[in-house]
């Protein structure tokens, strides 16, 4: 095996890039909150992972292999943990945009019109979602048999242990929203889908 191979054999994972500056989503999400939530609990997340796969079989797969390696096994919680939120947090980066919101690509809003009758309707069911999910969680729009459906997942949980295929996602733990909404979180989460939701890459994620 070559230098360069056996590198990226053993590569830890890293913290990827945000896709815009820290100060974009201003002022539905200030760069303070960026700062926090992508700087530190993003980061940790994967300085966890890379921690507690060193060295064991794990090291070398993916995060969504990882993710399917360890879903649902006691003894292996807290790496799943580690690495569905470092999944988790990259994903929901990129299902936000400055000046988002408004209307889908035309393949999308053909999805959206089959599934939920109107945009409008797809956008109250994930606000429903968002808000209505009890303590830490994500809401999430996904592909599922043949139809497009929004459902909510519990702290680190997400639509890849259940087959569904994420097409974007909200973030309702607190640290997504508090420092700039305090308990407010059906106002972050009305300001996300109006102004920064990323229906392109939705579209993208589409199979």
């Amino acid at each position: 095996m070559s230098v360069n191979a056996t590198a990226e054999k053993h590569a830890a994972h890293v913290l990827p890039p945000l896709p815009y500056a820290e100060d974009a989503l201003d002022p539905v999400v200030s760069a303070k909150t960026i700062e926090f939530h992508y700087g530190k609990h993003h980061k940790t997340y994967v300085d966890n992972l890379n921690k507690l796969i060193a060295g064991t079989e794990l090291e070398s797969l993916s995060l969504e292999k990882v993710i399917a390696a360890t879903a649902g096994k006691a003894d292996k919680t807290e790496i799943f943990n580690n690495a569905a939120q470092a999944w988790n947090h990259d994903f929901y980066w990129r299902s936000l945009r400055p000046s988002g919101g408004g209307e889908p690509p035309a393949a999308l809003k053909q999805w959206i019109d089959a599934s939920f009758q109107t945009l409008d309707a797809c956008k109250k069911e994930l606000a429903t979602a968002a808000t209505k999910q009890f303590g830490s969680g994500w809401a999430w729009l996904v592909q599922d048999h043949g139809k497009l459906k929004v459902v909510s997942t519990g702290n680190a949980d997400n639509p890849l242990t259940k087959g569904a295929t994420p097409l974007l996602t909200i973030d309702v733990w607190e640290h997504a929203y508090y420092l700039d909404y305090q308990n407010k979180r059906a106002d972050h989460v009305s300001a996300v889908l109006d102004r920064l939701i990323n229906w392109g890459f939705a579209a993208d994620n589409l199979g």
